[in-house]
């Protein structure tokens, strides 16, 4: 079947005309030696006559329908013969046998018992959506009843859409098509279907020639394929095309899944309506809405059956296995095929041709339809035998006159072999043969096709005039073999195509043949196309092709409306506005599913009208009035639904609608909105319908049941907080007690009231966030001002400010470190005024360092600041009653905002006070802070090779480099910058460098030649830093690890002492001993040209983060830090080997897992979503620098294999063109499908080498599965005795969203050490228990993906989750 869209024939008669699917057979006068169309098949009857299909419109009326085929015969011989006469179908010739898969064999149709009346009441909701229209909608004072009063409505069902369950009861067949739609899917409304009439040719044998047996009226018969074929000259080729009214669908395929499409119309509802456009009493019905079907009747089940001839089935079996191609791949992304192969089916069963089934939903009407089929000359060959004849005309004949000579050559040869009885050769270079055909590559092929046979011949052989010519000699069509049937088969039906196609050819240059005198034709054509456009509703005189109301001719030539035709199911030249109205209402009917798809694009069409200076017609605006009153909504309206409540990129919430939030975030997000809307005075009561509007859009889109509930419940009484206080009667500026009083007054004197009484009472306690009132609402007592719904035990939540759940997170982490916890508490409560006021000399700053540097007075008592508000903050999560705490302002900015930040900002303000600075202060001895590297809130991905940094104090920018069309980002957080010692792209503007305890490792030059070893080595090169334009509320803001090492660096500043006693204490920091580890980094340099010697560069350094990379998935926690430990990068331009091991390790081990990568095809950041696998125990033994170098080696060479085949397979399965498996059996499978395309040149050594690679292919995924799997074991047994160094997993961050630029943060806290199987969710100001199963999830396909892990050193009392105040031991101490 072609599917190729187009403009079908257009008229302006508006002339209803019923389709006559039954004329009287009797009444039509009979031809001599005429078989009629009634009788084609067998004899009329009374039960097969009223079956007939309808006459041509435009033509006198004659007996023909979908069965078309004339055959003269004078007189008709008898004959005997295998080829079941066939005949007209009626309903009760179908057997049970043949009854479709998807009816139950206990039923009379396909859909389960329905309510057989289905409503079609009036819909009375009145809440409106408030967007104006683009138009003035002052007229709109009519009804779209009369349009959309369509038959099996029902309104339960359209009100209620979005409830799969319900629209599981009804069984829908979903989306439908309109006649004029499927008669452009049936065939290229560009090419014309010919119904093909045959009489027997008057052709008689002359001289003396061998008997022989002409052919018989039924071979002559079956040279047309089927009644139901037509011949389609675009294709030259033929179409089978069948319509029928019956209540019995035909026969379904054995290959056809009729789980993978929708149910059947209901078959009861069909029967009571013969077809749709002769029932003119019933408005109902304006026009057929048919559902698809693919590939879903086999034609070898149909009575009478079709089959392919076994020449035909031979060269379709021989086609399937050539049709292949050395093309690019990537230009055949097809999916797999919704049709099995014959090989899938049972043991000897061999199905027809398989059949595209069009079911009216409305009436008994359906349409089976085929591809085009090719005829015995392929397409490509007749095409190029015409432009040759074209090109090559003999003198004194016209190019046109030379095409139809050479084909009338060729239908002579055919009539002479079959009619005449000629058995003689042909000679190639005979001058007549030369001149009427010619030779060539193209006609070697048609003889060759006709079963000629090339051979040659030599004359006088062994003599001087010895000369050899080649000869045609025709087949064998003799009739007692099957040989010559199938040869006698193939020449008639080539004489029909090649005389179908030369009457096609003569008409449509006509002109240029006028006189040319044509050779007797005895096949006859005309055109189908009124025929089938008539039969299934689609004839310009039943549906017109023009409307005046609205500039078609722009719609259909409007790029954005495309997938709306296709969507609706109708074309743009029928688009009047009441087709347009039962297209939308149909669709809405039989697919609701898809309702806000089908709303969207029928407004988009009449927004279309009106900006083309259409003007919508008055149905169609009040329909979209009536739709909008009943919550109707496009997908823009969607969009706007999710920016109201917070969602989207710029949204309050900073995270994306995705399917897999949770209908109990959304529900508080909609609360939240609502409370925003409170609190706005002027505009408070359209914010809260904004965001009861959306809620209800966004529940309704996700069909969830719940969210639905909770909308209508709240619905139910619409409450602000002005009418809350106005019902009341009371002032917004009354406490919480009078507000009490004042209520319980209200029920008393108005006991009946008490529900809109208590909802007030409800709106205030929301609006207030009131815990004694909605502890009022629940228990019926008031508890007086101390009332908490949460346990003592319980860790408290943290309020988010707005864009800061990160930073709630990293806050919430370091409350749960015991030490630290401990260490902060001791700047509780400290006098700011005391801290400005005080002094420190020059060398006191001088002899104390903070990340390898010099720090300021300015930062000293910023960070004093900061942890005197930390510590506040904690006092607050150990002893507040209530759910969460609110951070301050001043905490999130400090913790958020860097001191440089502060200094440029002043900057460039005009300047900044420094008084309390001095040159001293102010000289840097360690790194030279660079400006803010571009990042993401995710962190930044290491590079996979150039990323060390010997000069570790000396930040660079990021290097980039191109894999697989990705660029490899190096831009980890660098502050402290030992964080990531080996990495460039260390830039941060927490300008924290290392540690004051860092120490001075020299460098160490293991060379070979000992005139190497005075050279030292060459620094690394540094490049420009980045500049960041990423701002928020508080200023600038970096990524997550960038924030907690500004919040380290302050808590390490302000527990400095500069008493002079503190030295000590001061180089051992709380934060040192926490987070900081010592690791050594070895640069070995491959021998070069220019440097014969293997040279080796080692540095010490400290690390409080291991970064690991995550790109792809199938990888765990070891082969990512795998992957950072022993890597090759580029060093002064050539390769070399960088390995790190572990010295010391801190007691707790941060992991940071990078996801953000960057995409150099788009140019765009995005996140991986890889899933890495974590467990609760990490061992670090393999990573040290003390461990077994046996095993080391050992490790590095299988790790080095297992890189190698899981690369392999990604380049397989996950590559830019991957999978190929899939990609050649699709392509295969879709090429050896289409009959159209011949291939010759493609030998079947081709087709046989790429069927077997796919097989090879699939083979080595299969062995690269087992050998990494394999491979993955034998590492792990090499260390699997190495347990010493044990990490428990205590913390785990969570950001949850699909762009790398924004989301939502949490994190997962284990409950140590009291209940170390249990978990604690730490989601900004809610916190709630939860199992490790949810915490070692498998992530994949969420978009919550860890991002941070932290080990502690198992049986160490690092972690302490729960720090609650209990009462019982003051108790404990008055006892």
């Amino acid at each position: 079947m072609d599917n190729n869209s187009g403009s079908s024939s257009s008229s302006n008669s508006n002339k209803s005309v019923r389709r006559q699917l039954t004329p009287p057979v009797a009444e039509v006068p009979k031809a001599p030696g005429t078989v009629p169309p009634g009788t084609f098949y067998a004899s009329a009857s009374k039960s097969s006559a009223g079956l007939t299909p309808p006459p041509l419109p435009l033509r006198p009326k004659s007996s023909v329908g979908s069965a078309h085929t004339k055959v003269n015969i004078e007189p008709p011989p008898t004959y005997d013969t295998v080829f079941r006469e066939p005949q007209l179908v009626s309903e009760d010739t179908i057997g049970t046998d043949q009854v479709p898969a998807l009816i139950p064999a206990d039923d009379h149709h396909s859909w389960p018992n329905v309510e057989h009346r289905w409503p079609e009441d009036d819909w009375g909701r009145t809440d409106t959506w408030n967007d104006p229209m683009p138009w003035d909608s002052s007229w709109a004072g009519g009804t779209s009843q009369k349009v959309i009063d369509l038959d099996a409505r029902d309104q339960e069902e359209e009100t209620n859409w979005w409830d799969a369950e319900l629209r599981a009861t009804r069984n829908r067949p979903g989306p439908g098509v309109l006649p004029p739609f499927v008669a452009e899917l049936l065939h290229n409304p560009e090419h014309s279907l010919f119904s093909v009439s045959v009489t027997a040719p008057d052709i008689k044998p002359t001289g003396d020639v061998p008997p022989f047996i002409p052919p018989s009226h039924d071979e002559i018969l079956r040279a047309v394929p089927h009644a139901h074929t037509y011949y389609c000259k675009r294709h030259h080729g033929w179409v089978f095309l069948q319509w029928k009214s019956s209540t019995i669908v035909p026969p379904f395929a054995k290959s056809f899944d009729p789980k993978q499409y929708p149910p059947l119309p209901d078959q009861d509802r069909r029967k009571r309506t013969n077809s749709c456009a002769d029932n003119t009493f019933d408005k109902s019905k304006k026009t057929h809405h048919f559902h698809l079907y693919p590939k879903a009747v086999d034609s070898g089940q149909l009575n009478p059956a079709f089959h392919r001839a076994p020449w035909e089935v031979a060269a379709q079996r021989k086609q399937r296995r050539r049709k292949i191609t050395s093309v690019n791949l990537d230009d055949y992304a097809f999916k797999e095929p919704d049709v099995k192969m014959n090989e899938d089916l049972p043991e000897g069963h061999v199905e027809g041709e398989l059949l595209d089934l069009y079911v009216c939903c409305q009436c008994s009407i359906y349409c089976i339809v085929s591809e085009a089929m090719p005829g015995v000359i392929a397409l490509k060959y007749v095409e190029d035998f015409t432009k040759y004849r074209l090109e090559h005309p003999p003198i004194g004949r016209q190019p046109e006159e030379s095409v139809v000579s050479g084909w009338e050559t060729l239908i002579t040869i055919v009539e002479n072999k079959l009619w005449k009885g000629k058995t003689g050769q042909l000679p190639i270079a005979g001058k007549t043969f030369q001149n009427k055909i010619g030779w060539s590559s193209t006609t070697n092929y048609i003889f060759k096709q006709l079963g000629f046979e090339l051979v040659p011949h030599t004359e006088a052989p062994g003599t001087p005039e010895e000369r050899t010519s080649d000869f045609l000699t025709p087949p064998n069509t003799e009739p007692n073999s099957p040989e010559g049937q199938e040869a006698r088969m193939k020449l008639l039906r080539f004489w029909v195509e090649t005389n179908a196609y030369l009457l096609e050819y003569q008409r449509r240059f006509a002109s240029a043949l006028k006189h040319y005198t044509p050779h007797p034709s005895y096949v006859k054509i005309d055109n189908a196309r009124e025929m089938y456009q008539q039969a299934i509703g689609a004839h310009p005189d039943q549906i017109p092709r023009s409307s005046l109301s609205y500039p078609a001719g722009s719609l259909a030539e409007s790029i954005p409306l495309l997938e709306t035709w296709k969507t609706l199911g109708v074309t743009p030249t029928t688009c009047s506005p009441d087709i347009l109205i039962f297209a939308y209402v149909a669709q809405c009917r039989c697919d609701p599913a898809n309702t806000i798809l089908y709303f969207t694009h029928f407004y988009a069409i009449v927004a279309a009208i009106q900006s083309l200076g259409g003007v919508p017609s008055q149905e169609l605006q009040t329909l979209v009035f009536e739709e909008r009153s009943r919550g109707r909504f496009t997908e823009e309206d969607l969009q706007n639904a999710a920016a109201v409540l917070g969602f989207g990129k710029d949204g309050a919430l900073r995270l994306e609608l995705e399917d897999d939030i949770e209908d109990d975030f959304l529900a508080e997000a909609w609360r939240t909105a609502i409370k925003n809307a409170w609190r706005d005075a002027k505009d408070c009561a359209q914010l809260q319908r904004d965001a009861n509007e959306a809620f209800r859009i966004i529940a309704q889109s996700r069909g969830s049941k719940k969210l639905m509930k909770l909308f209508s419940e709240s619905s139910k009484n619409q409450m602000d907080p002005s009418r809350a206080y106005s019902v009341l009667e009371i002032s917004a500026d009354v406490d919480d007690e009078l507000v009490l009083t004042v209520f319980m007054l209200r029920v008393e004197e108005q006991p009946h009231q008490s529900d809109k009484w208590r909802e007030a009472l409800r709106t205030i306690a929301e609006v207030r966030d009131s815990s004694r009132l909605r502890h009022f609402l629940e228990e019926g007592k008031d508890p007086g001002d101390t009332v908490t719904s949460t346990r003592a035990d319980l860790p408290r939540g943290l309020n988010q400010l707005g864009n800061t759940c990160y930073l709630n997170s990293l806050l919430q982490y370091f409350y749960t470190i015991k030490e630290l916890r401990e260490a902060v508490a001791s700047m509780a409560n400290i006098d700011v005024k005391a801290l400005e006021d005080e002094k420190y000399s020059e060398d006191d700053l001088k002899r104390h360092r903070v990340g390898g540097r010099l720090i300021t007075r300015r930062e000293i008592l910023r960070s004093k600041k900061f942890v005197s508000q930390l510590a506040d903050l904690f006092w607050q999560l150990q002893f507040c009653e209530n759910q969460a705490v609110t951070p301050t302002i001043d905490l999130a900015k400090l913790a958020l905002v860097t001191s440089r930040d502060e200094e440029e900002e002043e900057a460039d303000r005009g300047g900044t006070d420094s008084s309390n600075d001095t040159d001293a202060t102010l000289v840097e001895d360690g790194p030279v802070r660079s400006p803010d590297s571009n990042g993401t809130v995710l962190g930044k991905r290491p590079r996979d090779e150039q990323r060390m940094d010997m000069v570790v104090d000396t930040p660079t920018s990021p290097i980039t480099e191109e894999k697989n069309g990705y660029v490899m980002i190096s831009q980890p957080s660098p502050s402290r910058g030992s964080k990531s010692p080996r990495l460039h792209g260390e830039s941060s503007s927490s300008t924290m460098p290392l540690p004051s305890s860092l120490p001075d490792v020299e460098m160490v030059n293991h060379e070979i030649s000992q005139a190497e070893e005075q050279k030292k080595a060459p620094p690394l090169p540094t490049r420009k830093p980045t500049q960041s334009d990423s701002v928020m509320m508080f200023g600038k803001q970096h990524d997550v690890s960038e924030c907690m090492d500004n919040c380290m660096f302050q808590i390490e500043i302000a527990l400095l002492k500069f008493d002079g006693l503190g030295d000590l204490d001061n180089q051992n920091s709380v934060v040192k001993r926490l987070f900081y580890g010592k690791l050594r980094q070895r640069l070995t340099q491959v021998p070069a040209q220019r440097r014969p010697k293997t040279s080796t560069h080692e540095k010490e350094d400290l690390f409080s983060h291991l970064p690991v990379n995550v790109a792809d998935n199938g990888f765990d926690i070891y082969d990512g830090l795998s992957g950072y430990f022993d890597d090759v990068v580029d060093y002064e331009g050539e390769k070399a080997r960088m390995e790190v091991t572990l010295v010391d390790l801190p007691p707790l081990l941060q992991i940071q897992l990078q996801r953000v990568q960057f995409n150099r095809e788009t140019l765009q950041p995005y996140k991986s979503q890889a899933y890495v696998k974590f467990g609760e125990t990490i061992y670090m033994d393999r990573f040290l620098d003390t461990a077994d170098p046996v095993k080391r080696a050992r490790s590095k060479e299988v790790q080095a294999e297992l890189n190698t085949r899981r690369e392999r397979l990604r380049l397989l399965t996950q590559d830019k063109h991957a999978p190929f498996p899939a990609s050649l059996k699709n392509t295969l499978d879709f090429l050896s499908k289409q009959e159209t395309l011949i291939l010759p040149d493609v030998d079947e050594e081709l087709v046989a080498n790429i069927s077997s690679e796919q097989d090879m292919i699939e083979a080595e995924i299969v062995e690269l599965k087992g050998e990494i799997s394999k491979l993955k074991d034998d590492l792990e047994n090499i260390w699997k005795e190495d347990t010493s160094v044990a990490y428990e997993l205590t913390s785990v961050f969570i950001h949850r969203g699909s762009s790398p630029s924004f989301g939502h943060y949490f994190f997962y806290s284990r409950h140590l050490p009291e209940q170390p199987n249990n978990w604690f969710k730490y989601n900004d100001h809610q916190v709630t228990e939860v199992s490790k199963t949810e915490v070692l999830a498998d992530t994949t396909g969420s978009t919550a993906n860890p991002y941070l892990l932290v080990f502690a050193k198992k049986d160490r009392d690092i972690v302490r989750t729960v720090n609650r105040f209990d009462p019982m031991t003051l108790e404990n101490i008055d006892t």
